[in-house]
């Protein structure tokens, strides 16, 4: 006796504050055998703990907010480690890739992708692979070489290597701008510049800004905000 093996189709939350973009969504998705919608809505709809009762194997989002990311503790607490994350609708802002990255986003597709991309997107990051905009990937390799460039040298000097972003922010920190002021400065989201600044904090071992910027002028940065970024 044989018989065909039939795969269970896969549970997708649409956390989507574009309601024409979530609706949407929503109506083809249902139309399909492949897939089940088991929820959808926007963040102030939502919850961690709504989200982890539904057992969906994808979570899409069309914002970036470290919050939703898999990495973050809200998400931890609510067991949804295992759930994948695709951002959909970004911009080809390559820090912000990367900041999604490092939170545990699998997905990662750009405003003028199809939906046929987008599903395609579901069905790879439900079985584990990554889904990158082809000219995102250099950027993510060259982080990569980069962060293990700098480990290299930590181990062999005491002054941090910081980058000249790095040095721009904490320029910026300096003359006391807040997060958002900062991100409006440079053209950055404000999740990106928290990223960074966390980033640098943990880099030169500081409890706080102010700790960090004391640090890394005792090493000898002159810290010019308006030095020229390659």
């Amino acid at each position: 006796m044989s018989g065909t093996v039939t795969e269970s189709p896969i549970r997708i939350f649409l956390l989507l504050e574009n309601r024409l973009l979530r609706d949407a969504l929503s109506r083809l998705f249902r139309k399909r055998s492949d897939l089940v919608v088991v929820g959808c809505g926007g963040q102030e709809e939502c919850s961690p703990q709504a989200l982890s009762e539904t057992q969906c194997d994808v979570l899409a989002l069309d914002f970036f907010d470290t919050g939703w990311l898999p990495i973050n503790l809200r998400l931890r607490a609510a067991n949804l480690l295992a759930v994948k994350a695709i951002l959909i609708g970004m911009n080809g802002d390559t820090e912000q890739f990367i900041a999604a990255v490092c939170g545990g986003v699998t997905g990662y597709l750009l405003k003028e992708a199809s939906i046929s991309e987008v599903v395609a997107a579901v069905h790879l990051t439900s079985r584990g692979e990554a889904v990158c905009p082809p000219k995102l990937c250099a950027s993510l390799f060259q982080y990569v070489s980069q962060m293990a460039t700098g480990e290299s040298r930590s181990s062999f000097a005491g002054r941090p290597d910081l980058t000249r972003r790095q040095q721009q922010l904490v320029a910026l920190v300096a003359q006391g701008l807040t997060n958002k002021e900062i991100a409006a400065r440079l053209n950055l989201s404000e999740y990106t510049v928290k990223n960074h600044i966390h980033r640098i904090m943990k880099q030169v071992d500081a409890e706080s800004r102010n700790e960090a910027v004391e640090t890394i002028l005792s090493y000898g940065y002159s810290l010019n905000v308006h030095e020229r970024l390659a």
